[in-house]
């Protein structure tokens, strides 16, 4: 049985490609669509409910594809304009605790997505090969990471998290 926590896998980088490109660029413009889909029709109850056993509720999970997404956008930005940067981690797990996201509802976040993935897809779909190979500094990564590999990461993340949605209501028949 494959690991609930990685429905699609572990992120893996990949070497850059031009289709590669084009895909994970076509992920990243359409998740905020694919998000809103895989909770469409969600009641208040199940927006409450864990995504799978001992994981987030999907409430807490959309806002933090969001909170995830801002600080990806920030991190391109300060890669692509500033030279040995180091980003800033975050705890998301206290993220996933704060009154905006106990307070706000998901439409939140998913509108929030849709004008940041424009700002964010506009800002990286004509990067030069030398844009993609700029780096920064990420605790945690092997330091230095590649404006390529953020790409890839991110276009994984939105996937991995649409995946643990789209999981639960097959486990749960909606």
């Amino acid at each position: 049985m494959s690991d609930p926590r990685y429905p699609i896998g572990r992120y893996e980088p990949m070497p850059y490609s031009e289709e590669l490109k084009k895909e994970w660029l076509g992920n990243i413009r359409q998740l905020p669509t694919e998000l809103e889909y895989a909770i469409q029709n969600l009641d208040a109850e199940q927006l409450q409910s864990p995504y799978r056993e001992g994981g987030w509720s999907i409430h807490q999970l959309v806002h933090h594809v969001a909170d995830s997404h801002m600080n990806a956008y920030v991190r391109f930005k300060l890669a692509l304009t500033e030279d040995e940067v180091t980003v800033k981690p975050y705890e998301e797990q206290l993220w996933a605790d704060l009154a905006d996201v106990k307070a706000l509802p998901v439409n939140i976040s998913i509108t929030l997505l849709h004008a940041l993935h424009a700002r964010l897809y506009t800002s990286i779909r004509d990067l030069r090969t030398d844009q993609w190979n700029r780096t920064l500094n990420y605790p945690g990564k092997p330091a230095p990471v590649t404006i390529w590999f953020l790409l890839g990461m991110y276009s994984w993340h939105g996937k991995h998290h649409t995946a643990h949605i789209l999981s639960y209501r097959k486990a749960n028949h909606i």
